[in-house]
C-alpha cells in the first residue's frame, strides 16, 4: 500500500476530482436537491474503448472517465491541457518557457509515457497531430487547438487500445465529443495573476439550431488573449554589466522568464441530418489561427565572443553599436490548425450498422525571431528573420462496421469490423537565407544563423510521406449476467517500416450487483511519423557555466554523419499492457474505482547521447556537438488509479465530493549504450514527473449559489538542466495548490463565477541551477509555477 510522506497530502486527499462540475449544469446553476446524475452514479454511456451502443462508465471493461462540459468551464486556462491536468491526476502538463516551440505546443503526459503515446479522438476519430516535434521528438496533437466551449463531454480511456484504435494508443485515449444541441450560450473570463501580469481575456459563443427533428448544426466561436508573465530576477552578469557600465541604461531585467503572449481565435463546427433511419450525414470540424512571442537568453556584450569580438572580416564595425547593452532574441509562433470529418451512416438492418467517413487534418507552424542578429553577416546582418515552418498533414479514410449476433436467447454477441487508409505527410519550409547563412565573419569566429534559433536551410527542407493501411476486428459478449467478454485484433502496414499486428482481451466480472472485477491485456505499438523518420534541427543554447551560446544539431537517423555515429533506422515502439481494477457504485451516492496497470514499451523512442563531431569531418553549420533520434531501450511503468465519489442531498442543497490518486513509477529496464550511454536519461525517464499525485474537490450547490473548493497534490519530482560540459540535476519536494470558487445564477440563464486557483498563492523551491540566468522557478515543472490567480467569469445559457 502507497504511503504519503507530507502532511499536505494528507490534506489534499480530503478534497475531490472533478464532482463539482459534475453536479452542475454547463454555467454552473444549482443541481440542489435532483437526484444523482448519469455522470455521478457510473450510468454515463460511454462511446470510447467499445463499439457495443449500450456501454456504461459503470460496466465497462476498461476504466473510463467522463467529464461534461462543465469541468472545463471551471478551469481559468484557455488550453485544454491545463484543465485535464486539473482533474486527472494521470495527466501532466508542463509550461516550458523559452523552450522555443515547446513554449507554445506544450507536452502533455498520461501516466508519464511520452506525449505521443496517448491517442486523442473528436467524435470518435483520429485528431491530427501538431508539427512540432518536441520532447524527445515526441510529435503530438495540439489540444490548445480545439475551442473549449464546443465541448460536450470528454471521455479519457485510461488502457492500451491499440488494437482498437491503431497506432499512439499506448497510455490510453482521449475522445472529446462535440456538443450537437441546439441553443445559445456565451461565455466572458477574464483571469490575473496575483503578481499583476499574466492578464488574460476570453470569450466565446455557441449557437445551435435544430434541423427539423432530424438533426441539428452547432457552430462555436472562441477568442482568447493572454499576456506574459515574468518571475525573473536580473542576471548577474546583467548587475556585472550595468555596473561596468553606469553611462548604459541595461534593462532589468534583461529576460523574461514565464508563459509567453499569446493571442488565438478558435472554431468548431458540428452538425448531422437524419435521411432515414439506414442514412445519416454528418461533419464537424474544429479550427485555429495563433500567434505568440517568447523570450531568449540575453546576450552580454562583455562575455558573447562569437558576437561581439572584432573581426578582421569587417574593419571598425562592432555589433556594439547596434546592440549596446546586449540583445534578448523575441521568438515567434504562428500557427493555423483545421481538422475536417465528413461521413456517411445508418443501419443496413436491424442488426448491421455502418460509419464511412473522410477526415483531413493539418498543423503548420511558421517561426519568426526579432532583436537578433547573424553576427557571421557583419553591418549587413538583418535584426528580425523569418526562420520558415514546419507543417503536418494528415489524410484518413475510414469504414466502420457493428453486427448484432443474436446467439439463441442469449444476450447478442457485439461484432465490429473496419478498415483504415491513412496518409501522413511532414514538410518543412526553408526559412530567410540570411537565416541559415554562414557569412564571411564565420571565418574569424563569428557566429553563424540567426542568434537564438538558427532558421531552417534547403539542407533541412523537404516533404516526407508515410502510408499506412488497417484492419481490425473486435467483439464484446455478455454470456452471463454476472460476466461480460471482449477481444480485439488489429492489422496495420506502413509504407516506411513494415507491418503490425496487435490484440486485446479484457473480461469483467460482477459477482454482486454493484461491485465488479475487471481486467485486461493488450499489445500496442506506436509508428515513427515522417517527421521524426527525416527531420533534424539545430538549436542554440547557453551553458550556466561558462555563459557561452553552444550550438547542437539533431540530425536525421538517415544522415551520413549521424550513420557514422552510430544511427539506425527508427522502429516502431511496441508495448504489453496488463490491467486489473475493482469498481462499485451504490444507489446512496457512493461510487468508487481502484485499477493498478503495468506497460512495459519496448524500442523506446528519445534522443540519443551527444556527440562531438570528428576532426576533418565537414561541419558547415558549426556544431559543438550532435545527436539523433533513437529507440534504443525499454521501460517499465506500474501504477495505481483510484478514484472515490459520493454526492447526496444536504439540507436545502446538494453536496458532492470526489477524490482521485495516482501512482506512477517508471524504470529503465534496458538501454544499449547509444542511447543511455550515462545516468541522465536513466533519472530523466525515473524522475522527471511526480509519482504520486492526487486531486480532488468539494461542492455544495443551493438554490442559485454553487460553492467550490478544489485540491491538487504533486509529489516529488527531478529537474535537470543542460550544460555544453554535463548535466545538472535538482531534487524537488512535494507541493499542494488549492482553487477556490463561487458562482451565482440569475434569472435562469445567466451565471456569474468568481474565484481563484492557487489561492494560497504558494511556489515551489528555487532553481538553484538555474540562477545565473535569471529565472526563479525551474521551467520543467508539472505545474503553473506563477503563483496566485484570480478570476471572474460572466456567462448565459438559452
Amino acid at each position: 500500500m502507497v504511503k504519503f510522506t507530507t502532511a499536505s497530502a494528507l490534506v489534499a486527499l480530503q478534497f475531490a476530482l472533478c464532482a463539482p462540475v459534475y453536479a452542475q449544469t454547463a454555467e454552473g446553476t444549482a443541481a440542489s436537491v435532483a437526484p444523482v446524475n448519469d455522470a455521478e452514479d457510473g450510468n454515463a454511456i460511454i462511446v470510447t474503448g467499445t463499439r457495443d451502443r449500450g456501454r456504461t462508465q459503470f460496466n465497462s471493461l476498461s476504466p473510463v472517465d467522463v467529464l461534461p462540459a462543465a469541468a472545463l468551464d471551471a478551469s481559468i486556462s484557455g488550453d485544454l491541457s491545463d484543465t485535464l491536468a486539473q482533474v486527472l491526476p494521470s495527466f501532466n502538463v508542463q509550461r516550458l518557457p523559452a523552450a522555443d516551440g515547446q513554449a507554445f505546443v506544450r507536452p502533455a503526459t498520461l501516466r508519464g509515457l511520452s506525449a505521443d503515446q496517448t491517442l486523442v479522438l473528436v467524435n470518435g476519430k483520429r485528431y491530427h497531430r501538431s508539427a512540432l516535434l518536441g520532447t524527445r521528438g515526441a510529435q503530438a496533437p495540439d489540444l490548445a487547438t480545439i475551442p473549449g466551449l464546443a465541448i460536450k463531454s470528454i471521455e479519457v480511456l485510461r488502457d492500451g487500445a491499440s488494437a482498437q484504435y491503431g497506432s499512439d494508443a499506448i497510455a490510453g485515449v482521449i475522445n472529446i465529443i462535440l456538443d450537437d444541441q441546439p441553443g445559445m450560450s456565451a461565455f466572458g473570463r477574464y483571469s490575473q495573476y496575483y503578481k499583476g501580469d499574466g492578464k488574460e481575456y476570453q470569450s466565446g459563443i455557441q449557437g445551435g439550431i435544430a434541423l427539423g427533428d432530424r438533426g441539428s448544426l452547432v457552430f462555436t466561436g472562441e477568442y482568447d488573449h493572454a499576456e506574459a508573465t515574468s518571475r525573473t530576477r536580473q542576471r548577474p552578469d546583467a548587475l556585472a554589466f550595468q555596473a561596468a557600465n553606469p553611462t548604459l541604461n541595461v534593462p532589468n531585467p534583461v529576460q523574461r522568464w514565464g508563459q509567453p503572449d499569446q493571442e488565438a481565435i478558435r472554431a468548431g463546427l458540428n452538425t448531422h441530418y437524419d435521411f432515414s433511419d439506414a442514412v445519416t450525414l454528418y461533419a464537424f470540424g474544429t479550427a485555429q489561427e495563433g500567434e505568440g512571442v517568447t523570450d531568449f537568453n540575453w546576450r552580454n556584450p562583455a562575455g558573447t565572443a562569437t558576437v561581439y569580438n572584432p573581426s578582421t572580416a569587417f574593419p571598425g564595425f562592432s555589433f556594439k553599436s547596434l546592440y549596446p547593452t546586449g540583445f534578448t532574441p523575441r521568438f515567434g509562433t504562428q500557427n493555423s490548425d483545421i481538422q475536417g470529418i465528413g461521413g456517411v451512416r445508418g443501419a443496413l438492418a436491424t442488426a448491421l450498422t455502418y460509419d464511412l467517413s473522410a477526415s483531413y487534418g493539418r498543423s503548420l507552424i511558421d517561426y519568426t525571431l526579432g532583436e537578433s542578429l547573424n553576427a557571421s553577416l557583419g553591418p549587413s546582418s538583418p535584426t528580425s528573420f523569418y526562420l520558415g515552418r514546419l507543417a503536418q498533414r494528415e489524410f484518413n479514410l475510414n469504414a466502420d462496421f457493428v453486427y448484432r449476433l443474436q446467439v439463441g436467447m442469449l444476450n447478442p454477441v457485439n461484432i465490429a469490423f473496419g478498415a483504415e487508409r491513412r496518409v501522413e505527410n511532414y514538410q518543412v519550409t526553408a526559412g530567410d537565407a540570411a537565416s541559415y547563412a554562414v557569412g564571411a565573419g564565420a571565418a574569424t569566429g563569428l557566429a553563424p544563423n540567426s542568434n537564438g534559433f538558427p532558421g531552417f536551410s534547403p539542407i533541412q527542407a523537404g516533404e516526407f510521406d508515410q502510408i499506412s493501411y488497417a484492419g481490425y476486428g473486435d467483439i464484446e459478449w455478455q454470456p452471463m449476467k454476472m460476466l461480460s467478454v471482449g477481444g480485439a485484433g488489429r492489422y496495420e502496414s506502413f509504407s516506411r517500416f513494415g507491418d503490425k499486428f496487435t490484440y486485446k482481451l479484457s473480461a469483467r466480472l460482477e459477482p454482486v450487483d454493484g461491485i465488479a472485477l475487471r481486467g485486461g491485456y493488450s499489445t500496442g505499438f506506436r509508428a515513427p511519423t515522417p517527421g521524426q523518420l527525416n527531420t533534424s534541427n539545430t538549436t542554440q543554447g547557453l551553458d550556466t557555466v561558462t555563459l557561452q551560446i553552444f550550438n547542437s544539431g539533431r540530425l536525421s537517423p538517415s544522415d551520413p554523419l549521424a550513420i557514422s555515429l552510430g544511427a539506425k533506422p527508427l522502429k516502431p515502439e511496441t508495448s504489453k499492457t496488463g490491467t486489473a481494477g475493482l469498481t462499485f457504485k451504490t444507489d446512496f451516492g457512493l461510487t468508487g474505482s481502484v485499477d493498478a496497470y503495468q506497460i512495459n514499451v519496448d524500442n523506446r523512442f528519445s534522443q540519443s547521447a551527444t556527440f562531438a563531431v570528428p576532426a576533418g569531418v565537414a561541419n558547415p553549420l558549426r556544431f559543438t556537438s550532435v545527436s539523433y533520434f533513437t529507440n534504443d531501450f525499454d521501460t517499465r511503468t506500474r501504477g495505481i488509479d483510484a478514484v472515490l465519489s459520493y454526492a447526496r442531498n444536504l439540507g436545502p442543497g446538494r453536496a458532492t465530493a470526489t477524490i482521485a490518486y495516482n501512482y506512477n513509477n517508471t524504470k529503465v529496464t534496458s538501454a544499449a549504450s547509444a542511447a543511455i550511454p550515462n545516468d541522465t536519461q536513466r533519472r530523466i525517464f525515473q524522475e522527471r514527473l511526480p509519482q504520486h499525485n492526487a486531486t480532488g474537490s468539494i461542492v455544495y450547490d443551493i438554490g442559485p449559489v454553487g460553492l467550490l473548493a478544489r485540491g491538487r497534490f504533486y509529489g516529488p519530482w527531478t529537474d535537470v538542466t543542460g550544460n555544453a560540459t554535463g548535466d545538472l540535476f535538482q531534487r524537488f519536494g512535494s507541493i499542494s495548490l488549492f482553487d477556490v470558487s463561487a458562482s451565482y445564477t440569475f434569472d435562469k440563464h445567466f451565471t456569474i463565477r468568481g474565484g481563484a486557483e492557487n489561492v494560497f498563492n504558494t511556489y515551489p523551491a528555487e532553481a538553484t541551477n538555474q540562477a545565473v540566468r535569471g529565472l526563479i522557478y525551474s521551467r520543467n515543472a508539472p505545474y503553473d509555477t506563477d503563483g496566485g490567480q484570480y478570476y471572474v467569469r460572466v456567462g448565459m445559457k438559452f
